[in-house]
């Protein structure tokens, strides 16, 4: 993508997650995790958010750390892809 085009449409929106399930096809379930400070109490209150997230290679695993990013529609729920492998946890034996 060139720097015209980009200027155009803007940044990417961009996250980054864990891998809570890879059962699907082309599909894993990303779970995105934020802190958000209670209106009246002003703890921090730990929030979850599943995204469905589209992985056409199937290169991603349970237990992985991966950024996604926004894009159009792939289907019904689904409106990220799989941008980077970040982090891949060691095998426990």
């Amino acid at each position: 993508m060139t720097d015209t085009a980009q200027q155009r449409r803007g940044r990417v929106r961009t996250l980054v997650g864990t891998v809570v399930s890879a059962k699907a096809d082309k599909t894993v379930t990303v779970a995105v995790t934020r802190l958000v400070k209670h209106p009246r109490y002003g703890k921090y209150i730990r929030r979850t958010t599943r995204l469905h997230v589209h992985d056409p290679k199937g290169s991603v695993q349970l237990g992985d750390t991966v950024q996604i990013a926004q894009c159009r529609p792939v289907s019904k729920t689904k409106s990220w892809r799989v941008f980077k492998l970040i982090n891949r946890p060691e095998a426990v034996e």
